[in-house]
């Protein structure tokens, strides 16, 4: 018999660990190639890992929640005659490494091929190891000897996930399911007011609020926005009466406020504002929403303005750029990745339309609904996050007025788009009630000038106060 070693994949585009957050197999059970064993999530998306070969699991060395770094060993597999025992020498391995302070093993006895993520590519480069936390199996290395193992071979000793609860498992979707997780609420304990019995995230949420409700403000009270960017969080399952909650920073958090740090003081960023009457823009959305050629596809204010933008750069085409540091070049781009802020129960995600320019309205309009949907499910590939060129973030849906945006790391580009609101406005020599919002533009300096940029904002602006310009200009 073999025990064969599963590493944590190369999840590649920089990333070089992942948080484990879901185990579907337990030690004993018999896996096949290909068969889907653990769901993780990098700083970017959530990804199912498949084992690439056959066998019944030996051991699973990390538990859910913990982070792991790329080539780590995250799960052990007989091989061979699964109703075999494995050699005595093969079942004692675990014992070595649970009473060691190292790693786990560098050389496994038989080397599993790592599979290849979407987007992502296998890396030969060595990953530093960080020590791995202190478990029940290694809290004897300090000071106190590891208990012997028992000498029946099938039992692993070293860390393995708890079995699942006997009982129907709750239904919920992965993300709801880590959000869970965050909030210390036991999805067995929510009452689901999903179709089919399925616990939503506002399941979750209303189950936290009632956990903490002396403290806590109604849960209807709190915005999308609000419950991915301050969770009423890990304050659940803390002592209520603390003065202070500490919630530790990972995942996509982490990432984009790296992101953001170095976007902020890297590029020179200019914002500029526009005040702008809509109403025309809101009466097309009417109409397109009530056009039979256009029956089935989702139509509102975002679309148009997408398209808006779209024919803006074709107009002003040196905005479509990146700076080259290393080259010291500007690289104008003759396509249009346009990308599209999205809130999620990770938090905030900027994956992009790729070659958007080349769409039409209609296609538009279904690569939009696709991103939405993908981004809340939490089911975002790397790849959808790379190589954007410009993006919208719409923060007028949370009632806000406008913003100066910080620019995605690499675009020249972004434009934050405000609450349309019903206001009194000058239109054709009378103070009339009209819609009217405000665009702010936020742009490198290296790559768009103020003459640039305002020309930019301007036909933006333009298409949106007459929009039979999305004809006569594209």
């Amino acid at each position: 018999m073999t025990i064969r070693e599963f590493k944590m994949p190369d999840v590649g585009e920089g990333l070089t660990e992942a948080e484990i957050l879901k185990w579907y197999v337990q030690p004993g059970d018999t896996v096949t190639d290909g068969q889907v064993v653990c769901e993780v999530e990098t700083a970017k998306a959530a990804v199912e890992l498949p084992i690439p070969f056959d066998g019944v699991v030996h051991a699973l060395l990390f538990e859910e929640g913990t982070t792991v770094d790329v080539g780590q060993v995250i799960i052990s597999v007989q091989t061979g005659d699964a109703g075999a025992e494995a050699p005595v020498q093969t079942a004692a391995a675990p014992v070595a490494e649970a009473a060691a302070p190292a790693a786990p093993a560098e050389e496994p006895v038989a080397e599993a091929r790592q599979p290849v993520l979407v987007g992502y590519g296998v890396s030969t480069a060595s990953t530093k190891r960080r020590p791995r936390k202190a478990t029940a199996a290694t809290a004897g290395q300090n000071g106190t000897a590891a208990p012997a193992a028992p000498a029946a071979p099938a039992a692993p000793v070293l860390p393995a996930v708890p079995a699942q609860p006997t009982g129907e498992r709750p239904l919920a979707k992965p993300p709801v399911r880590k959000l869970a997780k965050d909030l210390g609420i036991d999805l067995a304990s929510v009452v689901p007011t999903g179709d089919g019995g399925v616990v939503t995230r506002e399941d979750v949420h209303a189950a936290a609020a009632a956990a903490i409700a002396p403290q806590a403000a109604p849960a209807a009270a709190v915005p999308v926005a609000a419950q991915a960017q301050a969770p009423v969080a890990e304050a659940a399952a803390a002592d209520t009466s603390a003065r202070e909650t500490r919630i530790p920073v990972k995942g996509v958090r982490k990432v984009t406020a790296q992101a953001m740090v170095g976007s902020a003081f890297t590029a020179p960023h200019v914002t500029e504002f526009i005040t702008l009457d809509v109403t025309r823009t809101m009466k097309l959305v009417q109409e397109l929403k009530d056009d039979p050629d256009l029956a089935g596809l989702r139509i509102n204010p975002l679309l148009l303005i997408a398209k808006a933008v779209l024919v803006a750069i074709r107009r002003n085409p040196d905005v479509n750029a990146s700076w080259d540091e290393a080259a010291q070049e500007i690289v104008l781009k003759h396509y249009v990745n346009l990308g599209i802020a999205a809130a999620t129960p990770r938090g905030l995600i900027v994956p992009n339309i790729k070659d958007a320019h080349a769409k039409t309205l209609g296609e538009l309009s279904e690569s939009l609904s696709s991103l939405v949907a993908t981004a809340r499910d939490g089911k975002t590939s790397p790849a959808d996050m790379q190589n954007g060129t410009i993006t919208i973030t719409n923060v007028g849906v949370f009632g806000v007025d406008t913003g100066t945006p910080i620019l995605n790391p690499g675009e020249s580009a972004i434009l934050a788009v405000g609450a349309i609101k019903l206001q009194p406005w000058v239109h054709k020599g009378k103070v009339k009630p009209r819609q009217v919002t405000t665009l702010a533009l936020s742009f490198d300096h290296r790559l768009i000038d103020g003459e640039l940029g305002s020309k930019f904002l301007a036909d933006i602006a333009a298409v949106l106060e007459h929009p039979r310009r999305l004809i006569t200009w594209s």
